[in-house]
This record gives structure tokens, sequence and C-alpha cells, in this order.
């Protein structure tokens, strides 16, 4: 919903998590084109990407694509800047560009570090056309308003999820396994 709720490293985190399954690769596009982080958090500096992908139809999706040195991840950078963002990510060149990615590279999941929803309307653009949205809140943090408000700009979306970031609770007392003393625990009301 908002800025600083851990977006960014969450994505990174989840891109990086399915690289490493077996039979899967991953392509983390940084999609907060206003505020770009990706490539920062990870000592790079910005370079062409996402943007002049869609507005130079002469730039081919390998040419702006970096490997990095886990061999299943893949990054695409957000890009040059620019005043039609929005737009762009909107467009019908972001359509194919996205069709010819699902054909193209249809053995990676494709994830977008996007904007905060309330303070942007690229995020949106963005989650219309996800096959699934994850919304980050920081526990503690986010109001209950904020997040009713974020969830409900993605009603039209078909799978919305959510993850709670930086919780600092832990309950002790949960108990979690497979072998005869966690379903003794959980008889006893403890898991």
């Amino acid at each position: 919903a908002l800025a600083g709720e851990g977006k960014t490293f969450f994505a990174m985190n989840v891109a990086l998590s399915i690289a490493m399954e077996l039979g899967a690769s991953a392509l983390l596009v940084e999609g907060d084109i206003l505020k770009p982080a990706v490539m920062s958090r990870l000592g790079l500096p910005q370079r062409r990407g996402l943007l002049d992908l869609l507005t130079d139809p002469k730039l081919d999706a390998s040419d702006v694509m970096l490997r990095t040195n886990v061999p299943k991840l893949s990054l695409l950078p957000a890009g040059s800047r620019s005043m039609q963002s929005t737009e762009l990510l909107a467009s019908a060149r972001m359509g194919e560009f996205l069709d010819e990615l699902a054909t193209r590279y249809r053995d990676r999941i494709i994830v977008f570090d996007a904007p905060p929803l309330l303070q942007t309307s690229e995020a949106q653009v963005l989650a219309a056309r996800a096959g699934q949205v994850v919304v980050v809140v920081e526990a503690g943090r986010t109001s209950a308003a904020a997040f009713s408000q974020a969830m409900d700009t993605l009603e039209s979306c078909p799978v919305v999820m959510t993850a709670l970031n930086k919780s600092k609770e832990s309950n002790t007392n949960m108990v979690y396994g497979y072998n005869a003393d966690s379903m003794y625990a959980e008889a006893q009301g403890v898991a």
C-alpha cells in the first residue's frame, strides 16, 4: 500500500527463491519505474530496461535483460525515466511485450517489483496485467484503512495474496514438524 513496507526486498527474495527451485527460472522486473531500487540494492548502475523497450521498437528483451550469478535468475531494469510511464505501462506495446515474455521465456516466472499501490497509478496498471498480486503489508505500521483501500484497488485482479512483513512477534509455543513429538504437541493444543 505504502512506500517502505518491504516490497522490493520481498520481490527480490521471491525471485531468488524461485530461481533456486529445480525446474524453475525467474525474471525480476524492476517495475517501480518512478523509484527503482532493485539495481541499486544489488550494487549495479541503472541502465536501459523496461521503459526503453516500450519506447524503442528496435530493442529486443534480450538486449536489456541481465544475467546474474544465480544461474536461473535474470533481471530487467526499469530503464530510462519517462513522463509517460503510466501510459507506457498501459499501452498495447506493454501487452505485446508481456505476451512475448510469456511465449519466448516459458520457463520463467516473472516477478515485478511494482510501486506502492496507494501512491502511484503505475502500480494499479501493472496489477491489472498480472496473473497474481502479492500485497506486502508492514506489521505494526500499515493502517487497516490503508490496507483496505489498497485491497479495494485490486478487486478486479484474479488472485490477490498478502504477505505480512517486518513482524517482530514470535510465538515460541508453536511447534511444527512431522514426527511423533509434534503430533503429541498438536494433540495438546500447542501447535
